[in-house]
């Protein structure tokens, strides 16, 4: 299903707007076709099986940490950390790299990113690979983290609302916010977990402890915690329905939609919406599976998508 486990051929530390440095990693072909993966989140960072959803013999992959995640520094930082600013830095790091195009790839938030790039800079799109889409609209948000996916989960969402006092839960999304960007380490530490955890414990079709202990890393945790939080609060730092609304801009545009028949993080009408917007697209519905690409059906079409992309792109380019 996935290709075998590699490790980079190069590792940089890019500085960007002060105080940010971003790690970023190249693995697979130097003169391959070059694609940019991009994490979810936002604050998730990169894991090493994201690698082996590519040919390593056909593609230049390059992956980064997205401010204040995984290796980039400084830690869960929050100044200067907005989607804009994260399309510039996808710009640095292409320019950095000397690639004049590439495929976009992204899952969840990196769904978001890769919209969001692709709408900004289309010139510079291959073409375009999303999984497990994230609009985020306000329902979207409301539906995880205030009512919808609760119905589904009441015994995970106990643990999640613990740590709020029952009289501010009317709005857990800026509840939280204050307690993760407080000065308590220890209330943020217990809030960061409870946030994580929610989404560890949601995000497989059918739960993974192995999974379940990775969203409990305190250092995934707190950047993911943190991150995720100053987004939503923040709408994501989009106009509204931004994504949809400048859906025309990815016209001409070759794109692949790949989400989780049972997605309760991102649920279906995403892609839906997403696809109808961008009939060009080529929507792949996956009937067993939830959110996470690490699901046995994602995979397999994430895999099957870029294999598409590496037999039709015309590569290295003729002009």
């Amino acid at each position: 299903m996935l290709y075998p486990p590699i490790q980079p051929y190069a590792q940089h530390r890019l500085a960007v707007a002060p105080p940010h440095v971003l790690y970023v990693e190249e693995c697979g072909n130097p003169a391959g076709i070059p694609v940019v993966f991009l994490h979810g989140g936002p604050g998730a960072g990169l894991e090493p099986y994201h690698r082996q959803l590519f040919d390593p013999a056909r593609y230049r992959i390059v992956l980064f940490d997205q401010r204040g995640a995984g290796r980039s520094t400084p830690h869960a930082e929050l100044s200067d950390n907005t989607t804009a600013l994260l399309v510039a830095d996808m710009e640095q790091i292409r320019n950095h790299l000397r690639i004049d195009r590439w495929l976009v790839f992204g899952g969840s938030w990196g769904s978001t990113l890769a919209l969001v790039y692709t709408e900004t800079c289309p010139e510079r799109a291959l073409g375009l690979i999303v999984r497990g889409v994230f609009l985020c609209r306000p329902a979207e948000i409301h539906w995880f983290y205030q009512e919808g996916a609760n119905w589904v989960f009441p015994d995970y969402w106990e643990d999640f609302v613990a740590p709020i006092p029952p009289a501010e839960r009317d709005n857990l999304v800026a509840a939280y916010y204050r307690r993760l960007t407080g000065t308590d380490p220890n209330e943020q530490k217990r809030c960061a977990l409870a946030w994580s955890l929610w989404e560890g414990r949601t995000v497989n079709l059918v739960p993974r402890p192995d999974v379940i202990d990775f969203f409990g890393l305190d250092h995934l945790a707190l950047s993911l915690a943190r991150t995720e939080c100053h987004y939503f609060v923040h709408d994501s730092f989009l106009r509204p329905n931004q994504i949809l609304a400048d859906a025309d801009r990815l016209h001409g545009i070759k794109g692949t939609i790949i989400h989780g028949r049972y997605d309760l993080i991102c649920p279906l009408r995403n892609a839906w919406d997403l696809h109808t917007a961008w009939p060009s697209s080529n929507l792949v519905v996956i009937p067993d599976a939830g959110h996470s690409a690490a699901e046995p059906g994602i995979a397999a079409a994430l895999v099957a998508a870029t294999d598409q992309f590496a037999q039709e792109l015309a590569w290295p380019p003729t002009s």
